[in-house]
């Protein structure tokens, strides 16, 4: 992962009047600093050092290191495996517009996958840092769920209908973890919450508008739509799985139980349903324990699209 330096809080530079509506209206969050001031304003890097380098790193009392490691890793790997399967839209998207849009998101989720293998890296020690466990990695190794590895598109595996529909479940039960997360006793883990879930809120809204554009038109578009959204249904009861390691921080006050969010997440998708005038699936039952990505037991495309997200490293002989 290089680095990239946006200078406006991670994003390529606002568009003039009458661009894309995924972009937040005002550049000033609250309790933030205000960024037209220039004597306040830092820019923020996307892919370089987290934005939590000036946080304690101390591990909470009461927490394992190596629970803390393997929950970093999950939700790092989580960012990092759909930030791959977006990208693969490139110039694909429905319009320029949109694939502004899906590259910024895939810009977010890469600087969140960042800062969390960093923080697993740094809890791991032994010389290891972010790019190793992003790249040099079997896929066995990694800790995603499997709905953000499947293929949903650009490739004959799916369509945009089918990437839209993804993006609202992941966005919308990674939203509803991130707001929790940000009250966690984990300094390091609080900060980086802090700072990411407005923006997960801002990709669950534009994939909901998404989902309406598509299910409130035409039959056959809405056909397309409700036709997705049964695709990628049967993985949500994974995202309300809960491995030991989630609940033991959960325990110790420096994670969140996925179950606690479920009824959250149901109601989010059932408002974005209901104005597209569209009939969800049921959330899905959490698999038994010791299955799904979160043991590291993948779809079987994983090994795929690891290989080729770590090809170009890997053939790189200056790398370790």
């Amino acid at each position: 992962m290089g680095t990239v330096n946006f200078g406006t809080g991670g994003r390529p530079p606002r568009p003039s009047a009458g661009g894309p509506e995924w972009w937040p209206a005002a550049a000033v969050e609250p309790g933030g600093p205000d960024r037209s001031a220039p004597e306040s304003y830092r820019p923020d890097w996307v892919l370089a050092a987290p934005v939590t380098a000036a946080v304690t790193r101390t591990v909470p009392a009461g927490a394992d290191p190596a629970d803390l490691a393997g929950y970093c890793l999950m939700l790092g790997d989580d960012a990092l495996l759909l930030a791959h399967r977006l990208s693969g839209w490139g110039v694909r998207g429905p319009d320029l517009e949109e694939g502004a849009a899906l590259a910024a998101i895939t810009a977010d989720l890469l600087g969140q996958a960042r800062a969390l293998l960093e923080r697993a890296a740094e809890l791991e020690g032994a010389g290891r840092d972010a790019d190793l466990l992003a790249y040099h990695r079997d896929s066995g190794d990694f800790r995603n769920v499997r709905l953000a590895e499947i293929d949903c598109g650009p490739g004959p595996g799916g369509d945009f209908a089918t990437s839209t529909a993804r993006l609202l479940l992941f966005a919308a039960w990674r939203h509803a973890v991130f707001a929790r997360l940000a009250a966690t006793r984990d300094p390091v883990l609080s900060a980086i919450a802090a700072r990411t879930w407005r923006v997960l809120l801002r990709h669950r809204q534009h994939a909901e508008q998404w989902v309406i554009r598509l299910g409130d038109r035409a039959p056959e578009s809405r056909l397309r739509m409700q036709e997705a959204l049964h695709r990628v249904w049967p993985l949500s009861g994974e995202l309300f799985a809960v491995h030991p390691v989630e609940r033991r921080l959960a325990e110790a006050g420096c994670a969140v139980r996925p179950d606690a969010v479920r009824g959250e997440v149901a109601a989010a998708l059932d408002g974005a349903a209901s104005v597209a005038r569209l009939e969800l699936p049921p959330l899905g039952e959490a698999p038994p324990e010791g299955t799904g990505g979160r043991w590291g037991a993948h779809t079987e495309s994983m090994p795929f699209v690891v290989a080729d997200m770590q090809y170009l490293v890997r053939a790189d002989p200056v790398e370790p």
